[in-house]
């Protein structure tokens, strides 16, 4: 595979860290601004939006520049975001900083999926999608432990520097290993937003968004779960949640490759494994040996998906697939809100701990719904269109 790809990895690996790791040094943030840890909630929130509002704006607003250039000022962005975010005097300049830190991770994960796939031989473009997206994964295995530990040892601000460090990396392999893009062919924003007008764009993120939404119902309760109802201790999650993120880097490396080989029924089987394997978690969650296992394979079947719909989402965007490409980052973090959402509704209803992964499954098989739409309008186009040569 191309040498740039690992320049797009360091930068996922690093957008990754920032995101998921506030969850590990949330209450060494809220006791340095002097707030609770719902009110220091907030931060992970205030990332979130930056995600959804900058995807497509921050694409849009740079549809012109080349491809190459945009990638490096979203990391500069990126870098900036965490520099100040690790400066803060107080919660609410936190939050700013943080939302600044989030707006430009849409639009890299955008520009870069469009490089990646460009710079892969015919029928490898999923693959080297996924081998950027390793990064992002990574960062849950490496990236998020030891910026906990950091965070616990020496101070929250400790690692979100770290986290700057790593952006200017990024940046500077960015400007050494990727060649130069130049300019998107006929770069038009109306032609951007026109793949909106496509139904298949639409059933693609709403696949995101449900699909997805179905891990981050069970994992974003997942702590509480392994502790008051599994029996592990507080310091065994991290390990925990380190095999989810093997499970995660094994699952995008495979999902990039058979997206490559057969798209839509690797999806479809990704899918339909994801509902199988959370509905097997109410049970599993009861005891140790079952419910690590079962978390490994959350991870597993969760993120084979991210590839696959990367992938789809670019080839039904046609030759305009920045937008789109951004978009589906915003997908992910609106999957990320619902699942959370209504796992929490659950729980707070009376259903038990163990009530998000019923509502996972069920997202789950949702996404499959979806999928099964969209496969069929697919068979229907192939159909149509040999009637229509005629």
């Amino acid at each position: 595979m191309p040498v740039a790809l690992l320049a797009l990895a360091i930068g996922a690996f690093g957008i990754g860290t920032t995101e998921f790791v506030m969850m590990g040094v949330l209450p060494e943030a809220a006791a340095d601004f002097g707030v609770s840890i719902p009110s220091a909630g907030y931060l992970i929130s205030g990332y979130a939006l930056g995600v959804v509002v900058g995807a497509p704006l921050l694409t849009a607003a740079a549809v012109r520049l080349p491809r190459k250039t945009m990638l490096l000022a979203m990391m500069g962005l990126f870098t900036l975001g965490n520099t100040l975010f690790a400066l803060s005097p107080n919660q609410e300049f936190g939050v700013a900083f943080r939302f600044l830190a989030g707006l430009p991770h849409g639009a890299f994960f955008g520009a870069g999926a469009v490089v990646a796939s460009s710079l892969a031989k015919p029928g490898e473009r999923a693959k080297a999608v996924s081998m950027m997206f390793l990064g992002l994964t990574l960062a849950n295995v490496v990236g998020v432990p030891l910026g906990t530990l950091l965070g616990q040892k020496v101070g929250w601000r400790a690692t979100f520097g770290v986290v700057a460090v790593i952006g200017l990396i990024a940046m500077a392999a960015i400007a050494k290993l990727v060649p130069h893009q130049g300019k998107p062919v006929e770069p038009s924003l109306r032609g951007e937003l026109g793949a909106f007008r496509r139904p298949q764009v639409w059933l693609a993120l709403a696949i995101v968004t449900f699909g997805l939404g179905g891990v981050f119902a069970c994992l974003s309760y997942i702590a509480p779960m392994l502790t008051d109802v599994t029996g592990y201790s507080p310091s065994n999650v991290t390990l925990l949640l380190s095999l989810a993120g093997v499970g995660m880097t094994i699952g995008n490396i495979l999902g990039g490759r058979l997206a490559d080989k057969a798209l839509m029924p690797s999806l479809y089987v990704s899918l339909f494994g994801l509902a199988t394997v959370l509905a097997i978690f109410t049970f599993t969650a009861n005891g140790k040996v079952g419910a690590a296992v079962t978390i490994f394979f959350v991870g597993l079947a969760g993120f084979m998906i991210g590839p696959m719909m990367q992938a789809r989402i670019m080839e039904k965007a046609g030759g305009t697939p920045s937008l789109v490409s951004a978009a589906v980052q915003s997908a992910f973090n609106i999957a990320n809100s619902i699942g959370a959402y209504l796992g929490g509704l659950v729980i707070a209803g009376g259903f038990g701990l163990v009530a998000p992964n019923w509502v996972g499954a069920s997202l789950a098989v949702l996404g499959l719904s979806l999928a099964a739409v969209s496969g069929g309008l697919d068979r229907r186009e192939a159909r149509l269109t040999p009637a229509m040569a005629s």
